[in-house]
């Protein structure tokens, strides 16, 4: 592989999913409590349930517009289901918004993850993101590279693709095409650039049908004898460039 940008997925690929905190509940009561001066009207897992059909209700609506993979804005999604969200200053309001999704899950960057970033910024490598995020998205990502001495001026500005900021997500093959624009723009092709994610169909198929070298993060994928395994295997190919 003759690679000279490298683009990343984030859930499950920079960052490690994990289940809700063990003190989810008493977070959630604490978060009205903290910024709402209140009780929480409904129940975390009710509130899951609530926001999942809000979500659903605007899928269905842009998907009748022609959106065949849409995303929505979290923001508008919360406040309708806790209306009391729009006493918020902008500020509480993103912290209630983090905090809220916090409870949610868990997330951490692995040793490996941070030292192979680290090994392909000193070498020159321009790095992006493709990630079906929201804005919280930023904030748990800077949080995990702080923890090891590492911060957003990774990423190249103009190869960061959220989907929260355009309406679609992956695998709509708007998403690579706009980075493979942005990409030509500094003089690098599509076989000289690699995506790296966890998953078949949101990160390495649409990565290959827009000519991309490809990188399956996954054990099995090494020993399917096929491009991918774990992070130091991502190394030693990158070094070796085979």
């Amino acid at each position: 592989m003759n690679i000279r940008a490298v683009i990343f997925d984030i859930y499950g690929t920079l960052l490690e999913v994990g289940p809700p905190p063990s003190d989810a509940d008493l977070r959630w009561q604490r978060l009205f409590r903290d910024l709402l001066h209140s009780a929480p009207p409904l129940g975390r897992l009710d509130f899951s349930i609530a926001s999942s059909r809000v979500i659903a209700r605007h899928h269905e609506i842009a998907r009748a517009r022609g959106i065949r993979w849409p995303e929505v804005h979290w923001p508008s999604v919360v406040a309708e289901v806790v209306p009391e969200l729009a006493r918020l200053s902008p500020r509480d309001r993103d912290e209630f918004l983090f905090q809220q999704i916090q409870t949610g899950h868990t997330t951490r960057m692995a040793a490996e993850t941070a030292a192979t970033l680290r090994w392909l910024k000193e070498r020159g490598y321009p790095l992006g993101v493709a990630s079906n995020a929201q804005a919280y998205t930023l904030r748990e990502l800077e949080t995990a590279l702080a923890e090891h001495s590492l911060d957003m001026d990774l990423f190249e500005p103009h190869l960061r693709f959220w989907s929260f900021e355009h309406g679609f997500s992956k695998p709509d093959p708007h998403v690579l095409q706009v980075l493979t624009v942005r990409l030509a723009a500094l003089g690098v092709s599509p076989r000289e650039t690699l995506m790296v994610g966890d998953r078949l169909d949101n990160d390495i198929d649409p990565a290959k049908r827009h000519g991309w070298h490809t990188w399956l993060l996954s054990p099995k994928a090494a020993t399917a004898g096929g491009d991918g395994g774990d992070w130091h295997q991502l190394n030693r190919r990158l070094e070796t460039g085979s």
